[in-house]
């Protein structure tokens, strides 16, 4: 196979990836809201989608990240490049596919970021372990923890100044706001997930030998058809909704009112945005968007969350990022043996 057909194939797997990430994580924009009845799943989904296009138009750091911060793009070049960067997509949508299947939120940026480790350790590039933790392990830890802290305190506080508000008139009122926090929350997810993407198929590009994106090392550009069919792949994927994931968000963790979800998806959008635009790190939705859920389920009384649903997804969040390391490496290991 030549190396323009093998750089169109894993352009491929790669917007194929955004698909599924996009059905695996429409859940973290519109499961709290389509839980408390603020929306319908079908409108829900297809706000999600459009604000999910509109998001990832509006920033490349995230994408600079993925494509120069993990591997060195010295080292993914030609074919053997290519079979790395494909090795790295294939796994992490596998792992995508296998834990949408089991209704388990999971982290597709996890995913992503362990799998092209795996793959550039198995297949001989250098994997750039000394920016890691700033660039992907640090930022993925941090992220949840603070959703869920701050939804705790913020569900808290509003809780004491609801308590002498009549419920039911101000439990319509925060439905109207939640339909605007999963909005945020929509347009942070296309901002994030979305360029994660981006950055794979810059790196793709580059080991095709395409000119232009690769300067001292790092990609320092990206095209805007990259941006766009990565904003079209994973906007189409969110339209088709992943409903075993929103009903596992949405109703497994804690029965939620329209206040608890409003502080939970405005809680995770922040978060989402600052590590965007600030630092340029990829964070998980998935996670960030489910300790939110959970701290704001907390709040009113700590027996109301379902801690064997916690449980699961903290587990899926131990193992997603070493799993596709290891399926990615094995599969990286296997292809570029026979170039």
């Amino acid at each position: 196979m030549g190396t323009s057909l093998l750089t169109g194939l894993v352009v491929v797997i790669a917007l194929g990836f955004a698909f599924t990430n996009g059905f695996h994580d429409a859940a973290n924009s519109v499961a709290a809201s389509i839980a408390t009845r603020a929306v319908t799943t079908r409108g829900a989904l297809a706000m999600a989608a459009v604000l999910n296009l509109l998001g990832a138009l509006l920033g490349t750091q995230v994408a600079l990240t993925v494509g120069s911060g993990i591997l060195d793009v010295d080292d993914v070049v030609g074919v053997r490049g290519l079979l790395i960067a494909g090795s790295a997509l294939v796994a992490a949508l596998a792992w995508n596919l296998a834990t949408w299947w089991r209704g388990l939120p999971s982290s597709s940026s996890q995913a992503l970021i362990g799998a092209l480790a795996g793959a550039g350790l198995a297949g001989g590039a250098q994997v750039h372990w000394e920016r890691l933790p700033q660039v992907a392990v640090t930022p993925m830890v941090l992220s949840p923890v603070i959703g869920l802290v701050a939804a705790w305190v913020l569900t808290r506080l509003l809780r004491t100044w609801l308590a002498a508000q009549p419920y039911g008139r101000t439990m319509t009122r925060f439905r109207l706001l939640e339909a605007v926090s999963s909005a945020m929350m929509a347009l942070g997810h296309g901002l994030q997930d979305a360029q994660k993407t981006m950055g794979v198929i810059l790196l793709t590009l580059v080991a095709g030998g395409s000119t232009g994106l690769a300067a001292a090392g790092a990609v320092d550009s990206v095209p805007l058809w990259v941006r766009l069919v990565s904003a079209l792949a994973l906007a189409a994927g969110t339209w088709t909704g992943g409903l075993r994931i929103i009903r596992t968000l949405g109703g497994e963790i804690a029965p939620i009112d329209a206040s608890q979800g409003f502080v939970a998806q405005s809680v995770s959008a922040v978060v989402l945005y600052a590590a965007a635009f600030v630092g340029g790190a990829p964070v998980s939705t998935t996670y960030t968007a489910a300790a939110a859920i959970t701290g704001a389920g907390l709040a009113p009384r700590g027996r109301q969350v379902s801690w064997g649903t916690v449980g699961r997804i903290a587990f899926s969040w131990l193992v997603t990022l070493p799993a596709a390391g290891a399926v990615a490496g094995l599969l990286s290991w296997a292809v570029t043996a026979l170039v």
